[in-house]
Parts: C-alpha cells; sequence; structure tokens
C-alpha cells in the first residue's frame, strides 16, 4: 500500500519549475505570499516537492489562465493536496460538489451496469484517443469486465483502473491498462465510476453503494448515482482520478497534459437531452423493480 510517508520527495524547486514553466523565484513567493506549494525540507534546509506539487500547480495555473483569482485558485489547490494525501479522492463527492445541478438519482445494480456498458460502447464507437478511468470496488468485478476494457484501452491515450488490487500493477495484467491498488481506508473503494474524456466525447459515471445491503441480491443491490455528458464536469473527474492514480502510484509518473486544458462549458441542448435521459433512466430503473 502506498502511504503518505512512501511517496517520493525528490524534485527540487529547479526542477518543479522547468515541470510547471514557472520561475523558482514564483514559487517561492507564492510559498512566501500564500503558503503553496508546501515543500517538504532536507537537513539543510533545500526544499523537496513530489509529484502532487507538480499535478496541483499545473491545476493553479490552469484555473488563473481561466479566469479564477490566483488566490483562490491557490486556496482550492491547498485543499485538494490535504485531501489527496490521506487519501480520501472521491469522483461522486467531486461531482456533487462542485457541478450540484446534476441530479442524484437511486439505481439499482443491473441499471447501473447497463448505463455503464452504453458508456463504454459510445466511447469505443466516438471517442477519439479518450483518457479513461474506472473505479470496480474490488477485483473480481474488473476481470468480469477485463474482456471490455482491453478492446477499450487498445484506442484510448490512457486508461486506468482502481480496485483492490492488493499491490500496484499486480495480478494479471490487461495490455495498456494501469491498474491501482485503493487501500481500504479509499472512500473510492465503495464507490462505482467510469469516466471518458476525449475531445469530441466526454462521459462520466460516479455511484456509490448505499450501506445495508447485506441480504439484498446482487442485481437489486441500490447505489446513490450521478453521471453527466457535460465536458467540464467530465474533466472535473478525470482530475480527481489522475490525482488519485498519481497519490497511489507515484512511480508511474505519468503525463496528464491532455487534462490541463479547460473544457467547454455544455450548450443548452446538451444540458436538456441530460435532463431528459436521467428521467428516462429513473423510469427505466421503476419499471424494473
Amino acid at each position: 500500500m502506498t502511504t503518505e510517508t512512501s511517496v517520493a520527495q525528490d524534485l527540487t524547486i529547479s526542477d518543479l519549475a522547468r515541470r510547471t514553466g514557472l520561475t523558482p523565484a514564483t514559487l517561492r513567493a507564492w510559498e512566501s505570499r500564500h503558503g503553496f506549494p508546501v515543500p517538504s525540507r532536507r537537513a539543510s534546509g533545500h526544499r523537496r516537492y513530489d509529484e502532487r506539487d507538480v499535478a496541483l500547480v499545473k491545476e493553479v495555473l490552469r484555473r488563473r489562465d481561466a479566469g479564477v483569482r490566483l488566490e483562490v485558485a491557490i486556496a482550492d489547490a491547498s485543499a485538494s493536496r490535504a485531501v489527496l494525501t490521506t487519501p480520501t479522492a472521491s469522483v461522486f463527492a467531486e461531482l456533487r460538489r462542485r457541478h450540484p445541478h446534476i441530479a442524484a438519482q437511486r439505481l439499482r445494480k443491473s441499471t447501473l451496469l447497463a448505463l455503464t456498458w452504453a458508456m463504454e460502447d459510445e466511447c469505443c464507437a466516438r471517442a477519439q484517443r479518450p483518457t479513461l478511468f474506472a473505479a470496480f470496488q474490488e477485483e473480481r468485478f474488473y476481470r468480469q469486465a477485463q474482456p471490455r476494457w482491453r478492446e477499450l484501452a487498445r484506442t484510448s491515450r490512457s486508461a486506468v483502473v482502481f480496485a483492490d488490487f492488493g499491490v500496484t500493477g499486480s495480478g494479471d495484467p490487461t495490455p495498456g491498462v494501469r491498474a491501482v491498488h485503493l487501500p481500504a481506508e479509499a472512500p473510492m473503494r465503495r464507490e462505482w465510476s467510469l469516466v471518458c474524456d476525449a475531445p469530441d466525447h466526454a462521459a462520466a459515471l460516479a455511484a456509490w453503494e448505499l450501506p445495508g445491503q447485506t441480504n439484498m441480491p446482487d442485481r437489486d443491490r441500490l447505489f446513490e448515482s450521478v453521471w453527466t455528458l457535460e465536458p467540464r464536469a467530465v474533466r472535473d473527474a478525470a482530475r480527481v482520478c489522475a490525482q488519485l492514480a498519481d497519490v497511489l502510484d507515484p512511480s508511474a509518473g505519468q503525463d496528464w497534459a491532455e487534462l490541463e486544458s479547460a473544457a467547454p462549458e455544455p450548450s443548452d441542448d446538451l444540458r436538456a437531452a441530460t435532463t431528459l435521459f436521467q428521467r428516462l433512466v429513473a423510469y427505466v430503473d421503476h419499471g424494473r423493480r
């Protein structure tokens, strides 16, 4: 299991500057004025940073370039780092926090599975070089979906799956799929999620299993669910997954440049279509009960 103490702190301030396009002087000024980024200190007093700092500084720059005040972007990044180092990142919670207009629905597992398959199929058919993430709770659930993910990974830019793999990268590997172990304390161990982020197609789904369903038939297990086709919401979900992957598997050193740009705002037609299909999914789920 990866813990806070085992994440390598081996980037100098010059390394961080080079990776983010800033100067060491700017990073020192941010630390002095805003308390960010927070370095570890060697006995010599020299600063050291890790991959999380790279991701968070880039996030600050992305939000600043999008028009957010620097101090606000830094405050949000500082809060994100405090969450990610536990790790407690949750796609469901982030979508609910950042996009409260997306309605939550209680869906049965059978409905959620059909919705997931539909999103995966559409991603295969339409998305050009997507960035893919999925959380399966348990490794056995991923193994059931492994043939589908072998096909999804074949045309994706990157594909990352989370589950209780025991050790990151363990088990029978799927070509092109990065398997990341979720420790027992990670909230995503209770989540079912799928994120497809591509310039021409965006979709995200996140659901957490309601407690107290020990004796419930498997197909009838209930999940509090949100799903969206809005590019900005999908991009936020993808960034949560990317940051969590870097926290739990820092040695991979994956470049998430495709997630750094601002996603477009959804059109009114897309919002209306999403609302319609949310109602449709609710009716279909209710009809199966």
